[in-house]
């Protein structure tokens, strides 16, 4: 009896030793992951045939092998996005209990047992705080000068924080200052000021403007704008020594002047023209000296020229004067840029009648080219370096089973030299000169791509494109999901 007893001693304990020594082979002793998340993501994700270095092209290109190469996560974005499990993907396709958050199919690991409760939780709380390393490493925390890209998401009151080198997302920064409201306050535009130290935000539905830290991407304050008097804030545009900016106000055709550095701002107007007491304002550019603002008035064919320091001696320009260019239809201008050197500035006309991007003499503001693009073209970027425009094309038809086209601008010729087919609706862009790329946002709104994974708030997600500026050509490795619409992005270079 005491033999039996001890025989089964013995094959018990070299169970436990074959289970361990499969579990070691399986798991680099380097792999960073803190010990209860190595177990759940090298025993169940990083397998042999799923998501390891070997066949990760096989699985959706994802790598969990290592906690470092598990942040380049797909061609559809980040999985792991520090402190937001409600935005990492990981979670997503992990859950099976929908009261712990989105459950999204297929449910992984593939044909094997769900994760349990415990295991689930386990690797959600771990990203909620950071998805350190085992050392303690939180990524993306090591450098405050990170060259960043940010996207404004129109339809979820929050920005998406882009690693311009590993171009995926690094942090999703809520903004706004009512979590959940509805509708959204919907930040629709969104600038890095020169100097690179702050990022600014303005809303649809909300009277402020929200600054934060480049460094930390952390608020630092929030402006109220509007005087007191709801209004629909478009556009920011900001001076050249970064103290003070300007937004405009499409519904009350006002403009709030906000000093960056006070944390304080004083809105005047409307500026009304002859037919229009209100105009809907919409595009805003400093001139060359920072000295007068140029404002589009979207819903006509006119632009307004403010001094602004002689707010009284405003004039307003018609876009669509008499001559050989003149079209029987209002312009609609909807933004205006300058050309490097300040000589001339471009205006989308937007109506669908148009479609132009018409061309002025800063010196005389006399309408000197006429340039046809896509259907409603909206957004510019510029690139000084290549002496070329970029033009949103939004509801361009151009390409067949596509929605929307980028037009290139050369600056010398002033014609478009290439349409390029970039995403469904694409809508904001910059251009980034270190990287020399183009980011685009593409809205993916009405009809458009079914997302790969569920939004976490309501409506579709977007997604962005990447255009070589050396090429001209798409990067077709990289369209990266966002949140709902996404609207503006800009830059941060470091």
């Amino acid at each position: 009896m005491k033999t039996s007893k001890l025989f089964l001693v013995v094959v018990f304990l070299l169970l436990q030793g074959c289970k361990y020594d499969k579990y070691e082979a399986l798991v680099p002793s380097n792999n960073g992951f803190p010990p209860q998340v190595e177990k759940i993501i090298i025993t169940k994700c990083a397998t042999p045939g799923c998501h390891t270095t070997q066949s990760k092209n096989a699985a959706a290109g994802l790598d969990l092998s290592s906690w470092d190469v598990m942040f380049d996560g797909t061609s559809n974005g980040a999985v792991v996005i520090p402190y937001r499990s409600d935005f990492s993907t990981l979670c997503y396709f992990t859950n099976v209990d929908s009261t712990l958050g989105l459950v999204v199919l297929p449910t992984m690991p593939v044909n094997e047992p769900p994760l349990s409760k415990t295991e689930y939780e386990t690797l959600r709380d771990w990203i909620d705080a950071g998805a350190p390393s085992k050392e303690g490493t939180i990524m993306f925390a090591d450098d405050p000068l990170r060259h960043k890209f940010y996207v404004a998401n129109q339809g979820c009151d929050v920005v998406s924080v882009f690693d311009a080198d590993r171009r995926v997302a690094m942090r999703m920064v809520n903004v706004g200052q009512n979590p959940g409201a509805s509708p959204p306050e919907s930040p629709h535009n969104i600038k890095v000021t020169p100097d690179g130290k702050y990022w600014l935000v303005v809303f649809l539905n909300s009277d402020i403007v929200q600054v934060f830290s480049t460094e930390t991407d952390q608020l630092v304050k929030t402006i109220p704008i509007g005087n007191g008097i709801a209004g629909g804030w478009n556009t920011i545009t900001i001076s050249s020594d970064s103290k003070k900016a300007y937004s405009v106000d499409y519904n009350g055709g006002r403009i709030a002047f906000i000093d960056i550095d006070a944390g304080t701002s004083n809105t005047v107007g409307p500026f009304p023209i002859t037919g229009n007491p209100t105009p809907n304002l919409h595009g805003v550019a400093l001139n060359q000296n920072n000295d007068t603002l140029y404002v589009t008035c979207q819903d006509i064919s006119k632009i307004l020229k403010i001094p602004i320091n002689d707010l009284v001696s405003y004039e307003d320009i018609n876009i669509n004067p008499i001559g050989p260019w003149q079209l029987p239809f209002p312009m609609r201008p909807h933004e205006i840029i300058f050309s490097p050197d300040y000589s001339k500035y471009f205006v989308t006309c937007q109506d669908t009648n148009v479609n132009q991007v018409r061309v002025f003499n800063t010196s005389n503001d006399q309408l000197i080219q006429v340039i046809p693009v896509g259907k409603v073209p909206l957004e510019f970027a510029l690139s000084p370096a290549n002496n070329l425009l970029f033009v949103t094309n939004t509801e361009d038809d151009f390409f067949p089973n596509m929605r929307g086209s980028i037009s290139v601008i050369d600056i010398n010729t002033l014609t478009e030299i290439k349409k390029i087919k970039v995403g469904w609706q694409p809508h904001g862009l910059v251009v980034d000169e270190k990287k020399q790329v183009v980011y685009v946002a593409n809205r993916n709104v009405t009809g458009g791509i079914a997302p790969h994974h569920a939004a976490s708030c309501s409506g579709k997600n977007g997604y962005l494109s990447i255009i070589n500026l050396n090429t001209l050509d798409k990067d077709p490795d990289f369209s990266p999901e966002v949140s709902v619409d996404p609207y503006a992005i800009t830059v941060r270079p470091k």
